[in-house]
């Protein structure tokens, strides 16, 4: 993987400097990180799942990202359709994880209305999971996962992310990073809350039918975006936007 922008670097980025051109300035600050792949054409998913657009370099970059939050984001859909597992990371992420000033595992997140969350994901985690819901979810759903996750209700009828945001934050959970599904991403955006945006551009063509990488009622005015860095490797793209 190579820089293309700004100054070109034909020289292959090793772990290290991978890693700066994804550092946040101040980790002090709260700071939502969004991930997603996409194909050249606009799909969010080929076969129905993001996996058929990811390569060895889109999954060198989803694993850095995970090693610098603090939290991992999720929606309930997503983290079924996409078969996500309990969140644990070995020795070696782990130790990666230490040397970047995280805690040694992430926090798992996870927002939901209707409360259908796979409790053997959330069990078997090694931090204690939250989930992010509103005051009309199912109360049955609420008394079945508070065994394995703590339960937090932000808005009535619909999750209040800036509130559940604002919580993760007063936890110690600074650094969120967000991998979807396109329905969360849309409501982030809605709330203003999305400061960086990672997009990795497959070299894809994956035709029509496939849903986009946002979702959600259209927006009154787009938000202001700007381009920090562009990299390349075998015709994968991976842009990463900030806000001004």
């Amino acid at each position: 993987m190579h820089r293309i922008w700004p100054d070109p670097d034909p020289r292959e980025l090793d772990d290290t400097a991978l890693t700066s051109f994804y550092a946040v300035a101040d980790r002090s600050v709260p700071h939502l990180r969004v991930n997603f792949v996409t194909s050249v054409d606009g799909a969010v998913s080929v076969d129905s799942y993001s996996a058929g657009l990811s390569g060895p370099a889109d999954k060198r970059v989803f694993k850095l990202l995970r090693d610098l939050c603090d939290a991992l984001l999720v929606g309930a859909g997503t983290l079924r359709h996409e078969g996500y597992r309990p969140l644990r990371f070995g020795p070696e992420r782990v130790a990666r994880r230490v040397a970047a000033g995280v805690a040694e595992q992430p926090t798992l997140v996870v927002v939901s209305s209707r409360l259908d969350v796979p409790v053997e994901v959330l069990a078997g985690s090694a931090v204690r999971p939250i989930v992010l819901t509103h005051a009309a979810a199912p109360q049955a759903g609420m008394d079945a996962l508070a065994d394995v996750a703590d339960v937090l209700a932000f808005g009535e009828t619909s999750v209040d992310l800036r509130a559940g945001l604002s919580a993760l934050a007063a936890r110690g959970l600074i650094q969120v990073l967000c991998e979807g599904g396109p329905h969360l991403f849309g409501a982030l955006t809605a709330a203003d809350a999305v400061d960086e945006m990672c997009l990795t551009l497959a070299p894809l063509l994956a035709g029509p039918g496939c849903g986009r990488i946002t979702a959600g009622p259209p927006l009154p005015d787009p938000r202001q975006i700007a381009l920090a860095h562009a990299l390349e490797e075998d015709g994968n793209l991976f842009l990463r936007y900030v806000r001004h």
